[in-house]
């Protein structure tokens, strides 16, 4: 089924794109809810002339996504979390994490525009932000272990035996 998108839908697409999707989800969801109308030829005509029309405001939203990512010029960001003896996490570090680290940096962000695989052990990740369907920045993100200090994996302790003569069993006669 082609559909119009007439609202940005976070991982699907952006408002005013022509996508095929299957037909349940455009239909039971996307129809209903309005996030979308029927590509129908005339209503792709009509969106045609009507992109012509506002090409203006899309390259002001566009370059106000520019600007919100120039903000992310240099920044990196940390996030301490709580460590077992080795180097993994308890729980993970994900969207919501990085927004609110973000936020302590004065940069407001919403989480639904921050996509990263959830990090579940401590050391260097990449996050994207997407302002814009042409503007995305790459945000390195550091986990390190609550307290500051990086855990080291604990090295194996390598122990000899004591040597232990076996002595010959004695039987007891009754």
């Amino acid at each position: 089924m082609k559909i119009i998108l007439k609202k940005d839908v976070i991982g699907l697409g952006y408002k005013d794109e022509v996508l095929t999707v299957k037909d349940g989800y455009g239909r039971n969801y996307l129809l209903p809810q309005g996030y979308a109308v029927l590509a129908t030829e005339k209503a792709v005509k009509a969106l045609n002339e009507e992109l012509k029309q506002r090409a203006h405001k899309i390259a002001k939203i566009k370059a106000d996504a520019e600007a919100k990512a120039a903000q992310y010029e240099g920044v990196s960001v940390q996030i301490a979390a709580k460590v077992s003896e080795g180097k993994n996490i308890y729980g993970s570090v994900g969207p919501k994490e990085i927004a609110a680290a973000l936020a302590e940096k004065g940069i407001e962000v919403d989480s639904k525009l921050i996509s990263m695989k959830a990090a579940k052990a401590l050391g260097q990740y990449e996050a994207l932000v997407r302002f814009h369907r042409e503007v995305v920045v790459n945000l390195p993100v550091e986990v390190i272990a609550e307290g500051g200090a990086p855990v080291a994996a604990p090295a194996p302790e390598v122990e000899e035996a004591p040597a232990v003569e076996e002595a010959p069993a004695e039987e007891t006669a009754e």
